[in-house]
C-alpha cells in the first residue's frame, strides 16, 4: 500500500516567504527578488491563504514573524539549504585554482605560455591574482603560488624551484645597433641602465668589468623588472632580467644579450602549495604543469604529460600562509 504524499505549498510562494523572513521588508525582499513590493506582498497573501496561518505581524515600517512562523521559517530555510547541496551535488562545479604570482611573472612568464594550459585542461579555470602582496593561502583563499625565495621553507609547505635566479644584460637590436655593441667600461657608459628593485647593477659590472667604474652612468629605475624589460625592448637602455622572463623576446628578436656575463644570484622562482597536494587534483595539475614548462624550456626534461583530473572544486584544509610567511617577494619580481 502506497502513502499519499502530503500536497506541499507553492515553492515560489515559500521562497518568497524565506527572504522576507530574513529581512523583514517587503521593498528589501523585492530588490532581493527582483520583483515589485506588490508582487511579494500577494505571494505571502496566497501562502498564507493556502497554509490557513498567519505568518507575518504587519506594522508601519517593519514586519515580525508571528510566532507559529518562527518555526517555520527556519525549517523552510534549512529545506532549500539542503536542495541546494543536493543541486551542487548532482552538478558539481568545474575544477578551479587560484595562484598567486608578481606582476612581472604573470606578463612575462606565465600568461605567454596559457595557451599550453588551457590545451592541457580545457575545463579548469585559473585564477591569476597578479600581486607584489604576500598572499596567504587561506586568509586570501590562495591554492597555489610562484614567488622569488630561498630555502629553508615554513614547515608544511611543498616548494619546488622551477628556475634558479641568473642574470643577463638585454637590449634592443637596434639600439645595440646604433651605440656598437660594448667591448669595454667606456663603451658602456653611452647606454643607459635600466634598473629595477633588485639592484643587481653593481654586482653585473663588477663581474663584467672587474675592478672598473663607469663614470656617471644614466639609469632609469623601476619599481617592476618587467618594466624595465619593456623599456629596453623600446630602445631605451640595457635592462637586467632573468633569460627565462625574456626568453620570448630574445627568440622573436626584440632583444638581444648585451655580453657573456652570467651572474649568479642567490634564490630562485618557486612554486610553494600549502602541503603536498594529492595526485590528480586541479593544484597538484597546475604545480606539475608550471614545473614540466619549466624543465622542457630548461632541456632538462621532455613536456609534462597532462593529469587526469576528477570534477569539482578544490576542497582540503589551506594552511596559513601569513602566518608563517614562506616566500617574501622582492619588489619588481
Amino acid at each position: 500500500m502506497t502513502r499519499r504524499s502530503r500536497r506541499l505549498p507553492s515553492l515560489n510562494g515559500l521562497r518568497v516567504f524565506d527572504v522576507v523572513a530574513r529581512h523583514p521588508n517587503f521593498r528589501l525582499a523585492a530588490e532581493e527578488l527582483g520583483v515589485t513590493q506588490g508582487a511579494v506582498a500577494q505571494q505571502i497573501r496566497a501562502l498564507e491563504a493556502e497554509l490557513g496561518i498567519r505568518l507575518f505581524e504587519r506594522h508601519p515600517r517593519t514586519l515580525a514573524l508571528t510566532e507559529a512562523a518562527q518555526g517555520y521559517a527556519i525549517s523552510i530555510r534549512r529545506a532549500f539549504e539542503l536542495i541546494g547541496a543536493a543541486t551542487e551535488r548532482l552538478q558539481p562545479a568545474p575544477a578551479a585554482v587560484t595562484i598567486s604570482v608578481t606582476p612581472t611573472f604573470a606578463a612575462k612568464w606565465l600568461i605567454p605560455r596559457l595557451p599550453d594550459f588551457t590545451a592541457h585542461y580545457p575545463d579548469m579555470t585559473l585564477r591569476i591574482h597578479a600581486s607584489e602582496k604576500l598572499a596567504g593561502f587561506g586568509a586570501d583563499g590562495v591554492d597555489i603560488a610562484v614567488r622569488q625565495a630561498s630555502p629553508p621553507f615554513a614547515a608544511g609547505l611543498d616548494a619546488r624551484l622551477l628556475f634558479a635566479q641568473r642574470i643577463v644584460a638585454v637590449a634592443s637590436p637596434m639600439l645595440i645597433e646604433k651605440l656598437g655593441r660594448p667591448h669595454c667600461v667606456e663603451d658602456l657608459a653611452a647606454y643607459a641602465l635600466l634598473d629595477d628593485a633588485h639592484h643587481f647593477w653593481p654586482r653585473f659590472l663588477e663581474k663584467t668589468f672587474p675592478g672598473k667604474s663607469i663614470l656617471s652612468p644614466r639609469r632609469i629605475v623601476f619599481n617592476q623588472t618587467s618594466f624595465a624589460i619593456d623599456a629596453a625592448i623600446g630602445g631605451q637602455g640595457v635592462a637586467l632580467a632573468n633569460p627565462f622572463l625574456v626568453a620570448d623576446s630574445l627568440a622573436d628578436g626584440r632583444l638581444q644579450s648585451l655580453f657573456d656575463t652570467v651572474l649568479q644570484v642567490e634564490g630562485g622562482f618557486y612554486v610553494v602549495c600549502p602541503g603536498t597536494p594529492p595526485p590528480g587534483t586541479p593544484v597538484a595539475a597546475v604545480r606539475d604543469w608550471l614545473a614540466g614548462i619549466a624543465q622542457r624550456e630548461d632541456g632538462s626534461a621532455p613536456p609534462a604529460a597532462p593529469v587526469a583530473l576528477p570534477v569539482g572544486p578544490v576542497s582540503g584544509p589551506r594552511p596559513g600562509l601569513l602566518a608563517a610567511p614562506p616566500v617574501v617577494p622582492p619588489a619588481g619580481s
